[in-house]
């Protein structure tokens, strides 16, 4: 039975590009959830941990040659294609890793194809916006928090069935290997790229221009935005338990509390960004995030911490949209940058919030992580946005 909405071009393209954004969410989640098996199972420390987890980040930081070469040579679809592809193979190498040097190994080559999906995922969701002048980044980017909900619920599963890694992440990569299948018929081609967008890249094929002030600006916005979410979703169910005094139980409910809520945000948020553009949206979603969350380690206690973390889960849910869509209008060598920036703070943050908390306490660590959201609301001030399309209707 056909489905008639996959008849039109917005919904079939953007269906397409949201089996990507599952994909990496998927993949992300899926061997941070065995984390903790891969330690025993490689007998590593809680240091060599850290280090594994900064792999990652490092393999995301120094891809962007790489990454900005391969978006000119083949482009945004098949790049898309050929990183989702490779990733659900880094799981079962991941589980094979027979000591801690190739374990390294692998980690660092998933930061890099991490980098590569996430610059062509994300060029594909702006030419999306710019082809059929429609807002839909936000919730192509909730699809991403959702296949971190469908790994943790296939984790939970397969450590009920079996305790054994490679197993898993077998299973892992077959749903990673069907949502390339999923991808691979609605992407959006070259050709399909809207004309202008098109004509800049094909004059810059072959050349890199130093990044202009702007361009480094919404770096540091994504870079900042991104560690504000990722050490949110390491170490919230850590600061209910330590600090918040919450008991093993209600502990995980930090977790559930964010990603929640960035869901539901991103969720309507392209219809806030329509109404109110993507600026103002930046602007006061991370002022949300940073004042609720220094709010919250002030007032101290269970409750202040899950509104302080439903605040920072609201606010910081819009950032890494509008930021991308911003990029991608400066031609893909700034969307390549900034999207390597991203892909290092996601990975890197946590590993650095833990830093911070083992050098004073997990309170400073948290504040950190407001501070890093206030940062962004700086920065986004710097950042020339696309106008709200209530603003286009009247001029």
């Amino acid at each position: 039975m056909r489905v008639l909405r996959v008849r039109d071009p917005f919904h079939r393209a953007q269906l397409a590009i949201a089996a990507l954004f599952c994909s990496l969410g998927f993949q992300y989640a899926t061997w941070a959830s065995r984390i903790p098996a891969l330690k025993d199972d490689l007998g590593l420390t809680a240091a060599e941990v850290g280090v594994l987890l900064m792999a990652a980040g490092v393999g995301a930081a120094v891809s962007f040659p790489l990454v900005a070469a391969l978006m000119r040579r083949l482009g945004s679809q098949r790049l898309a294609l050929l990183s989702a592809l490779c990733l659900a193979l880094v799981l079962p190498a991941l589980a094979a890793a027979p000591n801690y040097p190739l374990a390294l190994l692998v980690m660092c080559v998933d930061g890099v194809l991490v980098g590569c999906l996430n610059v062509a995922m994300n060029a594909q969701g702006a030419a999306l916006e710019a082809r059929f002048e429609r807002n839909a980044m936000a919730r192509l980017h909730a699809t991403f928090s959702g296949g971190s909900l469908l790994a943790a619920l296939l984790a939970s599963g397969m450590n009920a069935l079996t305790s054994a890694v490679a197993v898993h992440f077998a299973a892992a990569a077959a749903v990673l290997l069907l949502l390339v299948v999923c991808a691979r018929t609605g992407l959006l081609t070259e050709g399909q790229l809207p004309e202008a967008s098109a004509a800049k890249e094909k004059k810059r094929a072959g050349k890199w221009a130093v990044p202009s002030r702007m361009t480094l600006w919404m770096c540091v916005a994504m870079a900042f935005g991104t560690v504000t979410e990722g050490a949110m979703n390491d170490w919230s169910a850590l600061y209910l338990e330590d600090v918040a005094e919450a008991s093993a139980e209600l502990a995980p409910l930090g977790i559930a509390v964010v990603s929640g809520m960035m869901v539901v945000a991103r969720l309507f948020a392209d219809g806030w960004r329509s109404r109110w553009g993507d600026g103002r949206v930046v602007l006061t979603g991370s002022v949300l995030a940073g004042t609720g969350l220094i709010l919250a380690l002030l007032s101290g206690g269970l409750v202040p911490a899950l509104l302080g973390f439903a605040c920072v889960g609201l606010g910081i849910a819009a950032v890494t949209p509008c930021v991308y869509v911003a990029a991608a209008g400066q031609g893909s060598d700034s969307l390549t940058l900034v999207a390597a920036m991203g892909t290092t703070g996601l990975l890197a943050g946590p590993p650095l919030i833990g830093f911070i908390a083992n050098a004073s306490s997990l309170v400073w660590g948290f504040a950190a992580v407001a501070a890093s959201a206030l940062v962004v609301s700086a920065c986004s001030t710097r950042i020339r946005w696309t106008p709200a399309a209530e603003e286009l209707s009247r001029s």
